[in-house]
């Protein structure tokens, strides 16, 4: 429960790089702009830390510290460049501290102390109070610290964070479990890499809604969630369009009673028109005082599956997306601005792209916001990498991690299908099944309005898309691949006559003597990683660096041979309904991408955005139609 703060003073001290200089705070923009609230505090800036290699911390009392020797910029992490630190090898465990203090204005609220993602295991203390522990290196999470910092004075924070990435109990993703990067493995993030902030919030606020837009019934239903609740308080929902109230609703202020909110003639969101909708939350007491207010958006859209088709409001819609694993040179997960996250959307959709499979990373919401007003499709991913799936504990791990991100990503409308796993492969006949059925179920049940494609390329358990991941150069061949015989995806049986289920790289163990799921055609299929071409052109040799198979000589070859693969795909768009590139920017080894890794152009992207852009042939049923 959150409780009264008692009157305290403000005070924010001016932060500083780690060369002493003055500087405006890093990432200062609000964090989270689908759930805006007035009063709070970012917490990004300089903060002391202190290494712990052998975990000696506790011991040596650092929970209590005021302060420790060396300086770092949160919310960059200490691998990174933008951190000021660069620390290079494996940080088993590391502390952070920094003062604070509450604005006087803040008299009577309850005091809530955000973060955006601290990877993994984090422990966070006031004046060396213990306040709460969190596990989970990508999805954010608070905690009620109104009862630490009542009493007028300044108060020192201390977070406290540990890794293990090579346990298998934890997901890494792309994060390199060799001191060097390597293969698709990169550079590791370890610690505090979003947003730190505070903010004000009245005991009876709001602390997070789920909006559904019903466009069939020209509806918006919103359920909510509060901290607390008292009887009269009511719940108003408030839609605008450029200013002007379009729609309203309220209701009693009920712990999941949804509030629905009619809607006609409702502009939809879409790839080629972006509407979002102002929406303003407002708590109110019997006596009709505004308790809380929340400011964010919403976008009226639908994506559902009808045969081995993807629809967009009622619409089949072809998905041509690229893989983007959201990694800077500076920042490594963090982005190093605001303007950084809504250029690398631009970039793809100069590259003709429509929408990015989000790769191994849990993007920031920031991300979802550009993505919703520029009008990008995503795909939400896990950074499952690392986790060993016939692991139990890895298992009970995930499962809390991949619910809150669930929560926390699904009212954006750009985003339209979950990924919780990649290349999931060598699994066991039990408790592999078990835990990605499991996966599918929770996802299913917190949110129904999306579909789910549990395993992106690997072995499929349940899902509502099949993804096969397959990075044959040769055009010819990756048609033959994929439609061998004029059947789909099928392997050669094994010695004892059984199906292995998926083609490519990620197949069973040929001992299990588990039978696995193969394709039917009933849902839709999409070749969500494919490509990957490195040119020796754009990209001379040097030791390390690597594309897919063997690498285009000329950027000529590159376009030849991009335009061939891209047509296989497009000429099967009946049977194949989208596909993910790999990739939108090199990534330190990985010189694959569209661009290079510091976001200079690369390729003559008219080119590239006519490849990309071909239009698909007409389907039977279009053509059926127009007779």
């Amino acid at each position: 429960m959150i409780r009264k703060a008692a009157k305290i003073v403000f005070m924010l001290a001016a932060m500083a790089v780690c060369s002493g200089a003055a500087a405006a705070v890093p990432r200062a923009e609000y964090p989270r702009p689908q759930f805006v609230r007035a009063d709070w505090v970012n917490l990004n800036g300089e903060w002391s830390y202190s290494m712990d290699p052998v975990m000696t911390g506790w011991e040596r009392g650092l929970m209590s510290s005021r302060g420790f020797a060396d300086k770092i910029i949160v919310p960059f992490a200490p691998e990174s460049k933008l951190s000021g630190v660069e620390h290079k090898e494996f940080i088993p465990c590391i502390w952070y501290q920094r003062e604070i203090s509450v604005p006087e204005a803040w008299d009577g609220k309850d005091i809530l102390l955000n973060f955006g993602a601290v990877y993994y295991e984090s422990e966070v203390y006031i004046d060396g109070r213990f306040v709460g522990r969190h596990y989970g290196g990508s999805d954010s999470f608070a905690f009620d610290i109104t009862d630490f910092v009542g009493d007028g004075k300044e108060h020192s924070i201390v977070v406290h964070a540990e890794s293990d990435l090579r346990s298998g109990t934890q997901p890494g993703g792309k994060q390199s479990t060799n001191y060097y990067s390597y293969g698709c493995s990169y550079t590791r993030t370890t610690g505090i890499w979003q947003t730190v902030w505070m903010e004000a919030v009245d005991d009876m606020a709001l602390e997070r809604v789920q909006v559904v837009t019903d466009i069939d019934n020209e509806q918006i239903v919103v359920i909510p969630t509060y901290y607390n609740v008292a009887g009269g308080n009511t719940l108003s929902v408030e839609v605008r369009d450029g200013g002007k109230v379009v729609a309203h609703a309220e209701s009693a202020a009920v712990q999941g009673v949804p509030v629905v909110v009619a809607l006609k003639k409702a502009k939809l969101w879409s790839p080629e028109s972006p509407f979002l909708y102002d929406v303003v939350y407002e708590v109110k007491d019997a006596e009709g005082k505004t308790l809380d207010r929340v400011d964010a958006y919403v976008g009226m859209r639908k994506v559902h599956i009808d045969g081995n088709k993807i629809y967009l409001n009622n619409k089949p819609y072809y998905q041509r997306l690229v893989l983007d694993q959201g990694f800077y040179p500076d920042g490594i997960w963090t982005a190093p601005s605001d303007e950084a996250l809504k250029h690398d959307i631009e970039l793809s959709m100069a590259a003709g792209f429509n929408g990015a499979r989000l790769h191994q990373k849990v993007f920031e919401e920031r991300f979802y916001y550009w993505a919703d007003k520029l009008g990008y499709l995503t795909w939400g991913e896990a950074p499952s990498w690392g986790l060993d799936a016939n692991s139990p504990v890895a298992a009970r791990n995930f499962m809390s991690e991949w619910r809150n991100i669930v929560v926390r990503d699904m009212n954006h409308p750009s985003l339209v299908t979950w990924t919780p796993f990649n290349e999931e492969f060598w699994p066991d006949e039990t408790q592999y099944p078990r835990f990605v059925s499991d996966i599918y179920d929770m996802t299913k049940q917190l949110d129904p309005t999306r579909p789910i494609n549990t395993v992106s390329g690997g072995i499929h358990i349940k899902t509502d898309i099949w993804t096969e991941h397959h990075y044959e150069q040769n055009a010819e061949r990756l048609h033959d691949i994929i439609y061998n015989g004029g059947k789909m995806f099928v392997r050669k049986p094994d010695v004892q006559g059984r199906l292995r289920g998926n083609v490519g790289f990620n197949r069973p163990e040929l001992n299990s003597p588990y039978t696995f799921p193969t394709y039917e055609g009933d849902i839709p299929y999409i070749l969500d990683e494919f490509g990957g071409i490195k040119c020796m052109e754009a990209n001379p040799a040097k030791d390390g660096a690597w594309g897919y198979g063997d690498a285009a000589q000329t950027k000529e070859d590159f376009y030849k041979r991009l335009e061939s693969q891209v047509r296989v795909l497009i000429d099967m768009s009946d049977l194949i309904w989208g596909y993910c590139y790999t990739q939108l920017t090199d990534v330190e080894q990985e010189q694959n991408g569209i661009y290079y890794y510091d976001r200079s152009t690369k390729y003559d992207m008219d080119r590239v955005r006519a490849i990309f852009q071909m239009a698909l042939p007409e389907q039977p049923e279009a053509a059926e139609k127009k007779k």
